[in-house]
């Protein structure tokens, strides 16, 4: 939990820099501010590993000492000697205190697009990474400078070994803080951090490979990271399909320490990563995505399990994640709660077959409002190719745990609910439960149930936690009545359509019989 006076400074730092936005567009200045935070990073990391490097070559003690002073400048300015620390090469031009000095320089704008040009140069890894867009744009002069002068603040000095930890904390609150400003624009980059909590805990990610091919700003990974007890003993891929969102989540990774593997295209029509078996995927895609480009995907994809729909991509997305995981792999991931229910075909034949095979592991229908960019109800679905008990985890190969979590969370403002950090431990114990068996997970009306594929193929293989549990609200499965009539009407035209094909049999058949 991070403290409130963490909470303070960090807020204190985004009404600051929001003051010098001036008529950029909220949804475009995210990108002159965290790369500046980023820019700072790097030059304090830089200039950390400098003064460790400036008493080696002094200690006699050292491996590194030289008397010499000329050769002492050598080992100070040799790139292993950063490098080999995972430490970025930081020119003169780009180091903080160059910046700093230069801030009221009417070329401001200049030297920081020239900074982060030498930054790319001197580091081949951070191609692309740094945007060169200041000079572009209407940030006035001064306001850039204002931006420095709030980076600059003693709690981000290089000589205080906290202050990368620090900016890591910042980078992270700025990106949730820039997402609730954008509103629904912000769900493209940004999944609330009590929903990536929820899901990392339930999934307990502790060593092996995590893969999330929607991964927005990188969330999923730095919580995976915090939450393993094992630090450095999980690695991490990830796809995203916007460039700008790419660059943000590559800059976060490396403000919290984590070596990944962030690769820009469209996962579902141009995978990045098609041979990658991973322990766990962790995702929040888009929701109900349409004309998402079905018709590119050939008959004979590996990932297929059965026919897919360009009208929706939640069931894509889904056998996509499946493909991904590893033998004894697992997934979680956040779907709009039509997926629970959807008798589309392209869509239901697929739930189908997931659930007549025994991977579907969990269903978590969540509180409304825990999305400020969607008014949609969003639920969590858990696949597990490690239900046969062979591995660590108990048989449970023929049931499936539902879990109605919709009067949990509270409002945090007037628009936006989160789960306590107590909800989320209570919905991850009864999961646990569920899969490692060191108690029975009992049927507890209204919030949970374990219940066989038997049961939910009778109930024509809805997935809604609410139909099980013995929730009063029964009837409701929490899917607005918009996204219902377009399905009623989906399901309506495809009737008209077969009906149309037997009408056209049936005259074909009867010329047969005339002739």
């Amino acid at each position: 939990m991070v403290a409130k006076a963490d909470i303070d400074f960090q807020k204190d730092l985004f009404d600051a820099a929001t003051n010098m936005r001036g008529s950029v567009a909220p949804a475009d200045y995210k990108h002159y501010v965290l790369p500046l935070i980023f820019l700072r990073y790097l030059s304090n990391r830089y200039e950390q590993r400098r003064e460790e490097l400036d008493e080696m070559v002094k200690d006699p003690e050292s491996d590194w000492y030289a008397p010499d002073t000329d050769m002492q400048q050598v080992i100070k300015e040799d790139p292993d000697m950063y490098m080999s620390e995972n430490v970025y090469v930081v020119p003169e031009e780009s180091r903080w205190s160059y910046i700093l000095k230069n801030a009221k320089q009417p070329n401001i704008k200049e030297i920081l697009d020239h900074a982060m040009k030498r930054l790319e140069e001197e580091n081949p890894d951070l191609e692309g990474m740094l945007p060169r867009t200041f000079q572009g744009s209407n940030l006035p002069a001064e306001n850039v400078a204002g931006l420095i002068e709030i980076f600059s603040r003693d709690a981000f000095r290089a000589d205080d070994e906290r202050s990368v930890d620090v900016l890591g904390r910042v980078y992270e609150y700025f990106i949730s803080e820039f997402a609730s400003t954008e509103g629904q624009r912000g769900g493209e980059f940004y999944t609330p951090y009590s929903v990536v909590s929820l899901l990392v805990r339930m999934l307990e990610p502790i060593k092996g490979t995590v893969f999330d091919p929607a991964c927005g700003s990188g969330g999923m990974f730095i919580q995976s990271e915090e939450y393993s007890p094992r630090q450095h003993e999980l690695s991490f891929y990830g796809q995203e399909n916007v460039t700008t969102t790419a660059r943000l989540g590559k800059m976060n990774v490396l403000l919290h320490g984590l070596n990944a593997d962030i690769r820009l295209g469209n996962s579902l029509l141009d995978d990045q990563f098609s041979d990658l078996k991973a322990d766990y995927v962790i995702a929040n895609p888009p929701f109900n995505q349409d004309g998402w480009g079905a018709d590119r995907v050939s008959n004979d994809d590996p990932r297929l399990i059965g026919p897919v729909t360009d009208s929706n991509a939640n069931y894509m997305w889904m056998q996509h994640f499946f493909h991904h995981l590893n033998e004894q792999g697992s997934a979680g991931f956040v779907m709009a709660n039509g997926a629970m229910t959807t008798n589309k075909k392209g869509e239901k034949p697929v739930r189908e077959w997931f659930v007549d095979n025994g991977y579907i592991d969990c269903v978590v229908a969540l509180p409304e409002k825990l999305f400020l960019s969607t008014g949609i109800p969003v639920c969590l679905f858990f696949l597990s190719k490690n239900r046969n008990g062979k591995g660590e985890f108990r048989e449970r190969k023929n049931e499936i745990l539902f879990i109605d979590a919709r009067q949990k969370g509270s409002l945090v403002s007037r628009r936006q609910k989160s789960l306590s950090k107590e909800e989320i431990q209570e919905i991850a114990e009864v999961y646990h439960n569920f899969k490692h068996g060191e108690e029975k997970v009992e049927h507890s009306a209204g919030f949970c149930k374990v219940v066989t594929l038997e049961e939910v193929q009778k109930n024509d293989y809805k997935l809604t936690p609410g139909i099980y549990v013995g929730t009063e609200e029964v009837e409701d499965d929490g899917i607005p009545f918009e996204e219902k009539m377009e399905e009623l009407k989906s399901e309506l035209y495809e009737q008209f359509e077969e009906s149309n094909r037997l009408q056209e049999k049936i005259k074909k058949d009867l010329e047969e019989l005339g002739k």
